[in-house]
């Protein structure tokens, strides 16, 4: 047997190699791997030496030739490929062991050039996969050093690799090349600023851990994350105690912390099943975990809470006296921190770029049965010098940084979406309701329920779409609302605006919609 090494990630290939070789296998290699091999007193052949050619241009070509594929390629059952190998003085080659240049690690580094990142596009290391891979009845190609063990006992004990097991690493080497040039792919549309969708979508994730079961306990699922230096993100997070993540929480810890991403004053987010329940901002992070809090005692039992201030003692003795799933802080203090780890169950993270957003051109994807849809992500909040106030009564200063606290809430709420705020903390949420009006009767009767009777006087109401009737005027109205923020666009708008000049409230017109589905 006739083995070809060419590594990028030498780990574990000096051991590797030294039991192929105890087993009789002949080893050919190249440049910074067969020298490795060498240091090591491991024998081995040159690839030149095999060739008869040198390996040129720096380096690019080294094994694309015949000899090489050649002994790759020929099928060993067929005769006349045999006969033309004997005729061509071409060896077969039975093992290949290769992994790529270190494209995702180039293109990760801060400041790298476009030069460094093409020169690091591997060619040769490709192609021998391919070959192999292409012949894997014949060719056992590794791509993986976490296979080499897999491939060592089959070979001690069989004698040979088994063809099952040749199979499951041909699978590997075009999972793995598939996503090598999709990283290319994605580089070159980032250096062009091509923020267009393009005609085949390819996109490539790596496993961060297998889970338990998906959002329900019958369903298969797995953590994956984008192969980019994005900051910010639950991907990034460090688990300081607590159990694995499950599905359910990554997925709702992610909607709290893009609702949180919204706010630069200190501001805290509680959230349930993909909704907020309690959004909180103050003068300091105490007061906006106490609004938070206070906005629904009930919900936020078993839910997910982010914070972006550092977590302190005080606010850590609140939450131990709970029960909470999931906690997210860009620090903590170190009794805070103590006193949160006594708590087995709760999952404690810190993300310490816990404010940075979504690259203005990232996709957002949703599954449907035989296809995807995908649209850029929602980045935008509003555009300030399009607000419009269409009602006769102005907003106070202080009805107005209510309007856009319970604005910024509202955007991450399920539609139809409402939100009731006031003194910068929601006071009542109506989420994915059917029609509007059920949506604004379900916020004002939460917030009656949660806080006290008199919590919608004197608040303000965001609307995640336009009011299709004066309904949801009428009914904020009497809920004691004074002022409304909404898109605007329906077909019968006037008789909202009139409702509100009837009633002294004022509204505002944001000419942006925000539909979560």
């Amino acid at each position: 047997m006739r083995a070809l090494i060419s590594v990028s990630d030498k780990s574990g290939i000096v051991e590797f190699a030294r039991d192929l070789v105890s087993l009789g296998i002949e080893i050919i290699s190249t440049g910074g791997t067969y020298s490795k091999l060498k240091e090591a007193e491991i024998p081995a052949i040159e690839v030149s030496e095999l060739t008869g050619f040198p390996e040129c241009l720096d380096g690019r070509v080294k094994t694309l030739h015949p000899v090489v594929h050649g002994g790759l390629l020929a099928m060993r059952s067929n005769p006349s490929h045999m006969k033309q190998l004997a005729d061509l003085n071409i060896k077969p080659i039975d093992l290949v062991v290769v992994n790529l240049y270190p494209f995702k690690a180039t293109v990760l580094k801060e400041g790298v050039t476009r030069a460094e990142a093409v020169e690091n596009i591997d060619i040769g290391g490709p192609t021998m996969l391919r070959s192999a891979a292409k012949n894997y009845q014949d060719v056992a190609v590794v791509v993986d050093p976490e296979d080499y063990d897999k491939v060592l006992s089959e070979l001690k004990t069989q004698k040979e690799v088994s063809l099952d097991t040749k199979l499951y690493l041909m699978q590997k080497v075009f999972m793995h090349t598939s996503a090598y040039d999709t990283l290319i792919a994605d580089y070159l549309k980032k250096e062009r600023n091509d923020s267009s969708l393009p005609e085949t979508l390819t996109m490539t994730f790596e496993k961060i851990q297998d889970m338990r079961y998906g959002e329900n306990p019958h369903q298969i699922a797995a953590f994956y994350r984008e192969i980019s230096n994005k900051r910010g993100s639950i991907t990034d997070a460090k688990q300081l105690n607590g159990k694995e993540l499950s599905f359910n929480n990554i997925n709702d810890t992610n909607g709290a912390l893009e609702l949180l991403k919204e706010f630069t004053e200190p501001t805290v987010v509680a959230c349930k099943h993909g909704n907020p329940c309690g959004v909180g901002s103050g003068d300091d992070i105490y007061t906006a975990w106490s609004k938070a809090f206070m906005a629904d005692k009930v919900s936020i039992f078993g839910g997910i809470v982010v914070l972006n201030r550092e977590l302190t003692l005080e606010i850590a003795k609140e939450m131990s006296e709970i029960y909470l799933e999931v906690v997210v802080a860009p620090s903590y203090e170190k009794e805070a921190l103590d006193l949160l780890q006594k708590k087995k169950n709760i999952r404690v993270l810190e993300l310490a770029d816990i404010e940075v957003g979504q690259d203005d051109n990232a996709y957002d994807l949703k599954k449907i049965n035989g296809g995807l849809i995908v649209q850029s992500v929602d980045n935008k909040l509003l555009n300030m010098d399009e607000l419009r106030v269409v009602t006769d009564r102005e907003p106070s200063e202080k009805e107005m940084k209510d309007l856009l606290f319970a604005w910024k809430v509202v955007k991450f709420v399920k539609s139809n979406g409402i939100a009731i705020a006031k003194d910068m903390q929601t006071v009542g949420i109506g989420p994915g309701q059917v029609n509007r009006i059920w949506a604004t009767k379900q916020a004002i009767d939460h917030a009656a329920e949660l806080i006290d009777p008199d919590a919608c006087k004197g608040a303000v109401l965001a609307s995640d779409a336009f009011f299709p009737f004066d309904d949801c005027v009428e009914a904020a109205y009497k809920a004691g609302i004074t002022a409304i923020i909404q898109p605007g666009g329906a077909i019968r708008d006037e008789d909202s605006i009139k409702k509100c000049n009837e009633y002294g409230v004022t509204m505002i017109f944001t000419n942006m919609r925000h539909f979560k589905h």
